[in-house]
């Protein structure tokens, strides 16, 4: 799950950045309401928490704008501002809760627990499917049957992202972008050999599920369709 702290003091993003990691999150930082918007509407990021006051454009004007462009991801506005009125306004624009600074750590983190279960595909069960196979995202444990294998954290979350789009083809660019963030330097090579990691666990679970190559695009999940029984 990838977080997007949009928070202009630098050390109150670092601070959140390393809750969010200790809580399980992959995270990444804005330190202005463009570039945070910019980042936010690229739509990879499971949860954003955006400040209000923000240089270059306001916490407010950029969800208003997410909200425009047809974004949906889950926004924690996260403020000084107590009164009531802003946290209408800020409901109103398109924001999904509002908590005011200073904050508890575990109040946070519960809150962005409460919005990732939002997510459709993840409100229902603590494990993904597809196929054959079962992804149990507490211990990051991989299984097909009777045979399972503990993933790495990278493994997981390209495993997870596939799994939650197991009809799409995802790109390079953007499992780079998800799972490595905007600001590596890891490149194609990297992605080839995480799926190359993925393609022997697979193998090792003796999973009719693929990993699918689409040249010079992406990957997806071939998933066989089971075969009608004989009469």
């Amino acid at each position: 799950m990838r977080v997007l702290i949009v928070e202009d003091e630098k050390r109150l993003a670092a601070t959140l950045r390393d809750l969010m990691e200790l809580s399980g999150y992959t995270a990444d930082v804005s330190n202005d309401g463009e570039s945070g918007l910019d980042n936010a509407l690229s739509s990879i990021y499971d949860v954003i928490i955006m400040d209000v006051m923000l240089p270059r454009l306001s916490g407010f004007d950029a969800v208003r704008r997410l909200r425009a462009a047809g974004v949906s991801t889950p926004v924690l506005m996260l403020t000084a501002r107590s009164e009531v009125s802003d946290k209408v306004e800020g409901l109103d624009c398109g924001a999904d809760y509002y908590l005011t600074k200073p904050f508890e750590p575990r109040e946070l983190t519960a809150c962005v627990r409460a919005l990732c279960r939002r997510q459709p595909e993840l409100r229902s069960t603590d494990c993904l499917h597809c196929g054959d196979l079962q992804l149990d995202k507490a211990s990051f444990t991989l299984s097909c049957g009777e045979r399972s294998v503990r993933l790495s954290r990278k493994e997981y979350d390209l495993m997870e992202l596939l799994m939650l789009n197991q009809h799409q083809i995802i790109t390079k660019e953007m499992l780079l972008v998800k799972i490595w963030g905007y600001e590596s330097d890891a490149e194609d090579n990297n992605v080839e050999v995480y799926i190359s990691f993925l393609r022997k666990k697979l193998d090792h679970l003796r999973s009719r599920v693929k990993i699918k190559t689409i040249r010079m695009v992406g990957y997806c999940l071939e998933v066989p369709e089971d075969r009608p029984a004989e009469k």
